[in-house]
């Protein structure tokens, strides 16, 4: 019986960590970015432009076609892609930016959920979502207005489906997880900024310099941890920071 592992994002930074955890504990692990995964041949790769919410169905759909719901025991999905965006006050970003942010942030992982759970619906396993969300979700951060906005609304998006995933025979559970700060490319780019756009860059300036970022492994690992001990319980929003 397999375990399997649909990760969007999962080419680079914790995406790859979490990728690269769950192929050891023997998952078939199945990633969709827009770029690919180098010397990692026995992770499936589906290039995917997650940000043209067109492209999202039929590649969900190539995936399931591939899939053998009788020999699954386990599936799970990680909305793990996202973008932090222009770091500027909102009256300073260009339209096309906000929309961009907004389509990888909060539309696909909106699609993919809806897919994946359309696409199980008759499995009979366990069904999983993980949606990495962050603490900016309910900290206002200035200049990082769609980043907040976004995870806020992945927050909701995880209260509702759970609350919809509840009533149904064999439903998924979908949980909401704050990583904390990861030591990831999009770290360095909030570290390049400057403060005149963006005010708390010193903070994060001194949690990298007095090395308090989390590796991707080491989220992974945790993630993958509080996974088995059955604690990503259905709806739950937990920061791994406080457990």
């Amino acid at each position: 019986m397999e375990k399997i592992l649909i990760i969007t994002g999962g080419s680079k930074g914790l995406g790859l960590g979490l990728a690269k955890e769950y192929h050891k504990q023997g998952y078939r692990v199945i990633s969709i970015s827009r770029s690919k995964i180098e010397k990692l041949y026995s992770i499936e790769h589906y290039k995917c432009d997650l940000s043209n919410s067109e492209n999202i169905e039929p590649i969900l759909n190539k995936i399931f076609n591939q899939l053998d719901a009788e020999n699954t025991k386990n599936i799970t999905l990680i909305n793990n892609a996202g973008y932090l965006g222009e770091i500027n006050r909102l009256d300073k970003i260009d339209a096309s930016d906000i929309s961009y942010t907004m389509s990888l942030n909060i539309t696909a992982p909106l699609i993919i959920t809806s897919q994946f759970i359309k696409n199980t619906k008759n499995w009979d396993c366990k069904k999983q979502i993980f949606n990495i969300s962050s603490g900016a979700a309910i900290t206002p951060y200035e200049s990082w207005a769609m980043y907040c906005s976004s995870k806020a609304g992945i927050d909701m998006m995880t209260k509702v489906v759970a609350k919809e995933q509840e009533n149904q025979i064999n439903g998924a559970n979908i949980v909401s997880i704050y990583p904390g700060v990861v030591d990831t490319d999009m770290q360095a780019k909030i570290r390049s900024t400057s403060t005149k756009e963006f005010k708390a860059v010193i903070k994060f300036k001194e949690l990298y310099e007095n090395n308090q970022l989390f590796t991707p492994s080491f989220v992974a690992k945790k993630i993958i941890e509080l996974d088995f001990k059955g604690e990503l319980t259905n709806g739950r929003i937990l920061d791994i920071r406080k457990i």
